[in-house]
């Protein structure tokens, strides 16, 4: 039962929840604490966008990628912002390699941020951006009916419809739903007061996490690095193991904030993505890290009941060669950080080649894609197609030079 469950519910917890945590929690603390300056830099200076992208992209776990999908829709970064990010993250499946070997994980993510760098300045200077495209005109209504020139000319419009008709939004967005107004600041964006309750898990439920997420983290670092002995500790506590303790209590903690939110994204929602004080940043941090652990959980626990009772360990997979890099690059299409973390433990443990790790890294998008895909599902759509092109390129390449 240890092995089988709690050691899996642990593991999601100990060496991916607790990271996420203190990233989401960093970066919510930078847009609480400086506002929109930073963004403004960023609108300021345009040509830094892919470079500032591939930079939060690169970092490890979902967070800093997450950070520019509301920026994206309020027209504050670029669409090639967001592909490099999208390209150079590797979502939480990060933790899984740098768990393994921090020196291969700092060699695989700088070869993300070249990627994802070289993309998103490519995606930009063609001009790609779907939520930016102009809409088609449509003729101007005068009493119901569309007008239309006749032998004697072109039909008259009353002066308030064609000063209407003749200035569109600017920066309509050809792929948000007809009913999402262009942002104009938090008040436009204003919801019913029991849908925002419905976002926000409860206090308890939020003290409770980073409660257990404070020692967890103090206790992970040194068992997931490998700098402490794990039966030291259990000794020194008197037979306690801390970190199955922690682990399973903090997985199970997350999964009653998963729930309270009703498995809703924490930062899928324009509302959501502007913390304005401490305690709404760690509300919010909490939140999206409770939703990457529990689907942490279930990848866990389920490849190890699926391993325990058929004896599959992915080495049946026809992952070699060319085919294994399309299938890495299409894997990466799954959207969210379960699939991926799985497929990149396969490759610590031997059932993968290279070539197929750096396709599946590059391709995926982590969890950022979700509230991208809430925000502007067409551009979420192109963005996550876009990435595969470099991925399948890359991971070719490194299967001529690997091989």
């Amino acid at each position: 039962m240890t092995e089988l469950v709690l050691r899996p519910l642990a593991d999601a917890f100990m060496q991916v929840g607790v990271y996420v945590a203190v990233m989401v929690a960093f970066f919510g603390w930078l847009r609480w604490r400086y506002g929109d300056r930073i963004t403004d830099g960023l609108t300021s200076r345009p040509r830094l966008g892919p470079l500032v992208g591939a930079l939060l992209g690169v970092s490890p776990g979902c967070g800093g990628a997450i950070v520019l999908m509301p920026l994206y829709a309020r027209g504050k970064v670029s669409f090639g912002t967001v592909v490099a990010a999208l390209a150079a993250t590797m979502g939480d499946s990060s933790w899984v390699v740098l768990a393994w070997n921090p020196g291969f994980a700092l060699r695989l993510h700088a070869l993300l941020f070249a990627v994802g760098l070289v993309t998103g300045y490519v995606v930009d200077a063609l001009g790609i951006d779907p939520a930016r495209a102009p809409r088609r005109r449509r003729p101007a209504l005068v009493g119901g009916a569309a007008a239309a020139p006749s032998a004697a000319g072109p039909a008259r419009v009353p002066a308030g419809v064609a000063a209407a008709s003749a200035s569109p939004p600017a920066a309509a967005s050809a792929d948000a739903a007809p009913s999402t107004p262009q942002y104009a600041g938090p008040p436009q964006y204003a919801r019913p007061a029991r849908l925002l309750a419905a976002l926000r898990p409860p206090v308890p439920g939020t003290t409770a996490f980073w409660g257990l997420t404070t020692p967890a983290f103090l206790v992970s670092v040194p068992v997931v690095f490998q700098l402490v002995d794990p039966a030291a500790l259990t000794g020194a506590l008197g037979g306690v193991d801390p970190y199955l303790a922690l682990g399973v209590l903090g997985t199970l903690t997350a999964g009653l904030i998963f729930a309270a939110g009703r498995g809703r994204l924490a930062d899928d929602t324009l509302e959501t993505a502007q913390s304005r004080s401490i305690r709404q940043t760690l509300r919010h941090s909490a939140h999206e890290a409770s939703f990457v652990t529990v689907w942490v959980a279930v990848a866990y626990v389920g490849w190890q009941v699926l391993t325990v009772t058929t004896g599959f360990d992915g080495s049946q997979l026809a992952v070699t060669g060319l085919l294994g890099v399309l299938v890495g690059a299409a894997i990466g299409l799954v959207p969210g950080c379960a699939v991926q973390i799985v497929f990149t433990g396969l490759y610590v443990s031997g059932g993968l080649p290279l070539p197929t790790l750096v396709a599946n890294a590059i391709s995926q998008d982590g969890d950022a894609l979700i509230p991208l895909a809430a925000l502007r599902r067409h551009s979420a759509a192109l963005a996550t197609v876009i990435t595969t092109v470099p991925a399948a390129v890359v991971g070719a390449a490194v299967l001529v030079l690997h091989g």
